[in-house]
C-alpha cells in the first residue's frame, strides 16, 4: 500500500502533533506501506517558510526522513496530469497532489474536503 501525505499531514508527523490520528499513525507506521511526501510539498513548505506564514525545521528534508517520509519527486508525468484535472482545486499544490497519487497508485493523506472532489482514495489524518 502507498500513501501520499498532504503537507499538512507531513508537518504533523514531524511535530507529531495530536491532529495526527491514531487511524493515520497505524497505517503510515505500517513497514510494508511506501509513505512519500511530495517535493510540491517541500516546495509548498519553503515558501510559506520564506514569507513568514510556517515554521518547520531548518533542516527540512532531513527531518521528514525521519518520520521515514520519503520524498516523491515531479516528473513530466505528473505535471501533464495536474494541468489536465477539472478545476475542483485551485491549488496547484494540492492539484499536484492529486495527480502523483493517481499515477502513483498511492491513496492521499489529507484533511482537506476539497480534494474529495476528485475520484482518488483519501485517507482523513486525524481519525
Amino acid at each position: 500500500m502507498g500513501y501520499l501525505v498532504d503537507t499538512h499531514v507531513a508537518l504533523w508527523a514531524m511535530d507529531d502533533d495530536p491532529r495526527f490520528g491514531p487511524e493515520a499513525r497505524v497505517a503510515l507506521a505500517d513497514p510494508l506501506a511506501d509513505v512519500v511526501v511530495s517535493v510540491a510539498s517541500v516546495w509548498e513548505m519553503a515558501i510559506k517558510v520564506k514569507i513568514g506564514k510556517l515554521r518547520a525545521p531548518d533542516d527540512l528534508v532531513q527531518a521528514l526522513e525521519a518520520t521515514g517520509i520519503e520524498i516523491l519527486s515531479i516528473n513530466a508525468e505528473h505535471a501533464l496530469a495536474a494541468a489536465a484535472l477539472p478545476l475542483h482545486h485551485r491549488d496547484p499544490f494540492d492539484r499536484m497532489l492529486v495527480a502523483q497519487a493517481t499515477l502513483e497508485g498511492h491513496t492521499l493523506v489529507s484533511a482537506d474536503a476539497a480534494l474529495r472532489a476528485y475520484e482518488i482514495d483519501i485517507l482523513t489524518p486525524d481519525r
